[in-house]
């Protein structure tokens, strides 16, 4: 049974979402990013300044609450504020373009010396800055979403994807320190953000079917998932983009609370593969519906979502920045008109 329409608040429904408990309808939710060019423009905090700027930062990710009307506020908008803050040559980006790691300064795990200063590097405490600033602000009003990369991506920007990706197969064990020598920051800035003030943690870790199998998931990642939802005081949403079927039934035993997935696998298919053991957060898709596509696009996707059965509606991945607001307000406007249709 679900309550009268409406009557929770942003943080109550998601989080009553989150953990399957009766809510007044289903949340809408931006685990990685919803920022785009007209909400830039909106509230005057444009990229690339927001990346080092914990008060643009969090002026762009509450346009997300305020002017989409989620249920969420997240304020990591990339992938690339550790991997700035670790030595990474990082292109900030323009309006329009979302960070770039330019350079992939550790050769070796044994070359990684994990920072005692890291929380108070910029990239880092912008974030964490930011956090603390809408959590002062909106209080319990709306669940606040920190964000971290997992140690598979850190690899990536750290190491270079390339080389890590040839290392699964030609060094195996090299890949497995490379996992453990990166953790530790993982766990830092994830327990920094929820003591600043966030609800719940993304966790992007981006070992994709587009890139890696089902069974690589397996034998590297999912005990040092199991041993992170262990280490990190909070509850997590593991976001992995693209073809992820083939891992959701491993995905459900790291004892993480969500999985935001890719529309590239399907509603259904993602709810019948993982059926209960795991709360899904998604599947709207970004390249086609969001950004090009029309309302009508959307409240399709909406209803297929829901019908079959994913608990947290959200966009796939951080939006495309010419995705048009209207496409992300529909979203909200369709979930609405599905839970009144009830």
């Amino acid at each position: 049974m679900m309550k009268k329409l409406e009557q929770m608040s942003a943080k109550e429904r998601f989080m009553g979402c989150l953990f399957r408990k009766e809510t007044d309808r289903v949340s809408v939710a931006n685990p990685t990013s919803v920022a785009t060019v007209e909400l830039m423009e909106i509230t005057n905090a444009f990229f690339p300044d927001v990346h080092l700027n914990s008060e643009k930062m969090a002026a762009l990710a509450a346009a997300g609450y305020e002017i989409l009307g989620y249920d969420t506020i997240s304020p990591y908008f990339s992938v690339q504020q550790e991997a700035a803050a670790l030595g990474c040559n990082v292109d900030w980006g323009e309006l329009d373009s979302m960070p770039v790691v330019r350079t992939h300064p550790v050769e070796k795990p044994d070359d990684f010396q994990f920072p005692s200063d890291f929380l108070d590097r910029q990239p880092i405490k912008t974030v964490i800055d930011a956090i603390k600033l809408l959590k002062k602000k909106y209080g319990n009003q709306v669940a606040i979403v920190g964000k971290v990369m997992g140690p598979w991506t850190l690899s990536y920007n750290l190491h270079g994807v390339q080389d890590f990706l040839l290392k699964t197969i030609l060094d195996p064990q090299e890949v497995r320190e490379f996992l453990q020598v990166f953790k530790p920051v993982t766990i830092a800035f994830a327990n920094a953000q929820l003591e600043a003030g966030a609800d719940v943690i993304t966790l992007a870790d981006h070992a994709t079917g587009d890139m890696v199998s089902g069974e690589t998931y397996r034998d590297f990642l999912l005990g040092v998932h199991q041993e992170l939802a262990k280490a990190i005081h909070g509850p997590i949403i593991l976001h992995i983009c693209g073809k992820t079927l083939d891992r959701m039934s491993y995905i459900a035993q790291t004892g993480f609370e969500a999985f935001h997935f890719d529309s590239k696998n399907g509603a259904k298919n993602a709810k019948e593969t993982v059926e209960e053991k795991i709360v899904l957060v998604g599947d709207i898709n970004n390249p086609q519906t969001l950004l090009k596509g029309e309302p009508e696009d959307v409240r399709k996707e909406v209803y297929e979502a829901l019908s079959a059965g994913v608990e947290i509606i959200a966009p796939e991945c951080a939006v495309p920045l010419r995705t048009p607001n209207k496409n992300l307000k529909a979203i909200v406007d369709n979930v609405r008109a599905y839970s009144r249709s009830l």
